[in-house]
């Protein structure tokens, strides 16, 4: 590994890192204001200051999205995922819902292949029985204690699936910049949707008022690491290469159980541990998958030809 993919994967890891205390940070806010009312300010907070960065590096022609209907489907994939998560960590340990979450990398693959038209290896099909057997023994102490909540974590990751594929269908539409900014502009509408509906639903245990100054606070710190970490996550990228990154999200899942052990006494049963490994491994194999060169798709390149003689 050269310096640069070295100095990429670092970016990469820390990126995760900062990801993971912004989940932290949300739990934290558990009981005291809705996991609705904290993603629509989040993603507010963000979205504007998304604006004033693009505003200020690409000026105003850069707020026209090249497909509108695509970048609007973005940000209804990134309002569920984030609702469905933020409700999933309320009322789960930090670890198993991240756990579930990670079952996203392997859904994206056949739904790009359902909706995009890409190949779907049959590998992927039989990986992913591994990952949902993970998934299921994660759930099955959850759903005895929590009901059909303990889904929201599944939920969450089939739309954030569904998120990464329109990412895909989506590029080469604008810069990095310019695409947070519409997946954060086109979700706040629906989150504020959501949050006036239950606010005004009449239900006691949906109403909410006007956020403390520290869950105002919380809700910043959120907005600013989650970018931060997306931008790092990028950096990584771009230096180290998509394939040779991509394992470092798993850092997530160490961050995740350390974070969760200390600040909220979640310590993770030997089913969380059981059900992460099965998940992480399906997600592992998928990727030395996509390492391997295909060489029935790649040309043969043919020397060069000489230079006639003078």
């Amino acid at each position: 590994m050269t310096p640069m993919e070295r100095s990429g994967l670092g970016f990469a890891v820390a990126g995760f890192v900062v990801l993971s205390c912004g989940d932290a940070v949300v739990k934290s806010m558990a009981g005291e204001w809705p996991p609705y009312a904290v993603a629509a300010l989040r993603f507010s907070i963000a979205a504007i200051a998304l604006s004033v960065l693009l505003w200020r590096s690409e000026g105003r022609a850069a707020f026209v999205p090249q497909n509108l209907p695509l970048q609007m489907a973005r940000g209804a994939c990134l309002a569920l995922a984030s609702v469905c998560f933020f409700s999933a960590i309320y009322i789960m340990p930090l670890a198993e819902a991240m756990a579930i979450a990670f079952l996203s990398p392997i859904l994206t693959q056949i739904l790009a292949g359902l909706i995009l038209g890409e190949e779907v290896k049959p590998k992927v099909y039989a990986v992913s029985v591994i990952a949902l057997i993970g998934v299921a023994i994660i759930l099955r102490p959850n759903l005895a204690l929590l009901g059909w909540g303990a889904l929201l974590p599944l939920v969450s990751a089939v739309f954030f699936a569904l998120l990464l594929v329109t990412n895909r269908a989506s590029a080469g539409q604008g810069s990095a910049l310019s695409m947070q900014f519409f997946v954060a502009a086109f979700s706040v509408p629906i989150l504020l949707v959501v949050s006036v509906a239950a606010k005004l639903s009449g239900e006691p245990t949906l109403d909410f008022g006007w956020p403390a100054w520290d869950i105002a606070a919380r809700c910043a710190v959120v907005a600013v690491t989650a970018t931060a970490a997306h931008w790092l996550a990028y950096i990584g990228i771009s230096r180290a290469g998509a394939a040779k990154a991509a394992p470092a999200i798993y850092v997530q899942m160490l961050i995740a159980i350390t974070l969760g052990w200390v600040f909220f006494e979640d310590v993770p049963d030997g089913y969380t541990l059981l059900g992460a490994g099965l998940i992480i491994a399906a997600g592992l194999i998928l990727w030395r998958d996509g390492l391997k060169p295909d060489a029935a798709k790649t040309p043969t390149r043919k020397p060069a030809p000489k230079p006639a003689p003078k």
